[in-house]
């Protein structure tokens, strides 16, 4: 059984080491769990490994709102104090304070 800690929580904001994005994250998977496909689709010398974290977020950038899935090594924390925009966010979130979203929802 693998044994992975998580740096990030549910309802943090965070952003894109390399491309410029942010989210919200609303869920986490402890290792890779997405398609060979989408991964073998990124460029090999962009490539994370895939035995660690990896956030599925409510993302934006300056065009658009989306769903990212990102490797815990390509996010940092953000600490601007902004909220993040997305339309899904008040499907799954309460009111943003503190720098973060709490959960409206109890997880099992």
């Amino acid at each position: 059984m693998i044994r992975t800690r998580a740096k990030y929580h549910l309802g943090q904001i965070v952003r894109h080491k390399k491309h410029p994005f942010r989210g919200v994250i609303f869920d986490v998977d402890p290792e890779f769990a997405n398609t060979e496909e989408w991964y073998q689709a990124i460029p090999e010398e962009s490539r994370p490994v895939k035995d660690q974290p990896f956030y599925h977020l409510l993302a934006e950038n300056d065009q658009s709102y989306y769903v990212a899935y990102v490797s815990e090594q390509n996010l940092v924390a953000d600490y601007s104090g902004e909220p993040v925009d997305h339309p899904d966010i008040d499907d799954l979130f309460g009111p943003f304070e503190n720098g973060s979203y709490p959960l409206h929802f109890q997880l099992n």
